[in-house]
């Protein structure tokens, strides 16, 4: 393994490259099928589908990643009692690495769909390989050489927009400065690309991809698959943030097919917290990405179908006899049948009324703080707007990279909207500074970079103008309910979805029998993860109990007694 792989994993490389003893190779035989490859055999290669979960059994495998320009590293070689594979294997992704026979190997595959069994029915070795799966990913992530590359000018905002969308995708990627870069500046001469095509992306199975959307570059890399137009699932769940992955989770856990949709990336508005302390079970606290990643990878274990990033667009009523109650039109012609639909679709960010902030919107001006944001931003005086728990987790987390923040807020305090713990730790950064009973009032700069930034005091009228460029917005959401403007889901003033009592409906249900709304986007609900985790596990009950009564007259035609003469 090569020297920075070691220390990417460290003190958990055993875990992360276990070899099993054989009596847990026995235990997994049965669901595998015998194979054999050659010595010098190409056995995966990066960005193809890899046949499954490889368990070794004599001989050894060569595992490398593509360094760039034709050069491949190795991550491990594999021997007997190790097996091949990383996350992308748990639901038949194209792989992210290259698997070689060192010398003659004799081996068992076990498929995706039974890799999935075996995870279930085989608990406590599912959860080392499991552990595994999940710390190979992690050191590719950490490593940044598999994976797609992202080509262009580093602060370019389509750049940026790629690079968030991989990361938040939990896809392994690099980035490469087309200004500075060597290698970027070989593969932009080498394709003959024109600098104002820029930003590039070079997918793992070789194809070129110029500034793509995220669609685009999720069909590229295998993340987005086409819909079965056959299948009919149990449940669709629109939204793959807390809420709709714990509905995942629960109903996919409990025998429910299911499948999930989501128009970004999983996570949500969760996935882009950089510190969530106050969710049970995490004294420590853990990223909402982290928590996130975690949740979709379990929903993936019970063989959720993701289907992201994909918009649904329309909810109407199936009329054939499939068994489908529900279509959801996805466009690009797709469709998603299926008997029941929870909406989970959360809230989009709010932005400021300001008549130019387009213009620095990808570049400039923020709705999360990750990484990226950190390091655009490192040793750079910024400015935070909002007074929520997010604006704080932002604002601290933006204080070990900024050399100051400036955190505004309109209210008069942040005591009445923000956590206690968040507060006291804010007023504990020197390099924070909050401006309470403030509000921005312009942006400049040229060229779509942020130069200063205008804000005001509400109640002395003073205006300050500094140097700032980027600006940080945190100021709520509001529900992301247009999608069902003509779809018969009855929705409250503000654009929340009614459910329950007050409809005559069940709990969590809307409407419309058999669509139930969870999380953000539900009228009345607790806007917490925690509460949202809660109500995805709470309405898959209410799911069994729709698709029960839904079955009961197909049931009752079924048994009924047959008499002559009649059908």
């Amino acid at each position: 393994m090569s020297q920075s792989t070691t220390q990417i994993f460290g003190a958990r490389r055993d875990q992360a490259f276990p070899t099993l003893a054989e009596v847990d190779i026995d235990r997994m035989r049965r669901f595998g099928e015998a194979s054999f490859y050659a010595a010098g055999e190409h056995i995966i290669e990066a960005g193809d589908v890899a046949p499954g979960l490889i368990v070794v059994l004599s001989g050894s495998v060569d595992i490398t990643q593509d360094g760039g320009l034709g050069r491949r590293e190795t991550i491990v070689t594999h021997g007997p009692g190790s097996f091949v594979g990383e996350l992308a294997q748990l639901s038949a992704r194209p792989s992210l690495v290259n698997a070689q026979a060192a010398e003659p190997v004799e081996a068992f595959v076990i498929a995706s769909q039974r890799l999935r069994d075996l995870m279930v029915q085989e608990a406590n070795l599912g959860e080392r390989i499991m552990r595994a799966l999940i710390l190979r990913r992690v050191g590719l992530l950490e490593s940044a050489t598999s994976g797609p590359i992202i080509i262009g000018p580093q602060d370019n905002a389509d750049v940026l927009r790629l690079q968030g969308f991989l990361a938040r995708s939990g896809q392994p990627h690099r980035v490469l400065d087309s200004g500075s870069d060597p290698c970027a500046k070989t593969l932009v001469e080498r394709f003959e690309v024109d600098p104002h095509h820029l930003p590039i992306v070079l997918c793992p199975n070789g194809r070129l991809l110029m500034n793509p959307g995220e669609k685009d570059l999720a069909r590229c890399i295998g993340l987005l698959r086409p819909i079965d137009a056959d299948t009919v699932y149990d449940v669709a769940i629109v939204g793959a943030g807390p809420a709709g992955l714990a509905a995942a989770v629960y109903a996919a856990s409990e025998g429910l097919s299911t499948i999930v949709l989501d128009c970004r990336a999983f996570g949500g508005q969760a996935g882009a917290s950089s510190r969530i302390e106050n969710y049970l079970g995490f004294p420590t606290g853990i990223t909402g990405m982290a928590l996130m990643a975690r949740a979709y990878n379990q929903a993936q274990k019970f063989g959720v179908e993701m289907v992201i990033p994909d918009e649904a667009k329309l909810l109407s009523a199936a009329s054939d006899a499939s068994g489908a109650r529900y279509l959801l039109d996805v466009g690009d012609g797709e469709t998603v049948r299926t008997r029941s639909v929870v909406i989970a679709s959360g809230a989009r960010y709010r932005r400021l009324d300001i008549a130019n902030l387009a213009r620095f919107e990808g570049t400039c001006v923020h709705y999360w703080a990750s990484p990226i944001e950190g390091r655009l931003c490192a040793d750079q005086e910024v400015a935070l707007v909002g007074a929520g728990n997010s604006a704080g987790q932002a604002a601290v987390y933006l204080a070990s990279h900024a050399r100051k923040v400036a955190l505004l807020a309109r209210g008069g305090s942040l005591d009445a909207s923000m956590s206690r713990y968040l507060v006291e730790r804010i007023k504990a950064q020197p390099n924070i500074e909050v401006l309470t009973g403030t509000e921005i009032e312009a942006l400049d700069g040229e060229e779509g970079n942020l130069g200063t930034v205008r804000w005001r005091n509400r109640a002395s009228g003073a205006e300050t103008t500094r140097p700032i460029r980027h600006l940080f917005l945190f100021i709520g959401a509001d529900p992301n309910t247009d999608w069902l403007a003509n779809c018969g889901v009855a929705l409250d003033a503000r654009g929340f979805v009614r459910t329950g009592s007050e409809l005559g409906s069940a709990q969590m249900e809307t409407s419309r029998s058999g669509v139930f709304a969870i999380g953000d986007v539900r009228a009345g609900s607790v806007k917490r993860v925690a509460a949202a985790v809660g109500e995805g596990a709470q309405v898959v009950a209410a799911l069994h109990a729709y698709l029960a009564r839904a079955d009961a007259p197909h049931l009752a035609r079924a048994d009924a007694p047959q008499t002559a003469g009649r059908p």
